[in-house]
């Protein structure tokens, strides 16, 4: 804080746009974990489970279909979050 004082605005405006661009790459970082996550475990679960029981495409549908709805509620808390600041 007390250096934002002594920094002229040149130096401000650049310090400002570096963390504005990794907020925004954090962001993008969050909502890849978001989507990939769920997909990749419960699609794995879904098949392995397929496999254990001979229900071939069943549980692999109904894992990425749970993923979907899963990731859905994960963005939409995200961004809701991001609309109260």
């Amino acid at each position: 804080m007390l250096a934002a004082i002594f920094m002229n605005k040149k130096q401000q405006s650049e310090q400002a746009k570096k963390m504005n661009w990794l907020s925004t790459l954090s962001l993008a970082w969050e909502l890849g974990y978001t989507i990939a996550i769920p997909i990749v475990v419960l699609g794995f679960g879904g098949a392995y489970a397929d496999k254990k029981l001979g229900t071939t495409p069943l549980f692999i549908l109904i894992g990425i279909a749970f993923a979907m709805i899963l990731t859905g509620f994960g963005i939409y808390r995200k961004v809701k979050k991001i609309n109260n600041y």
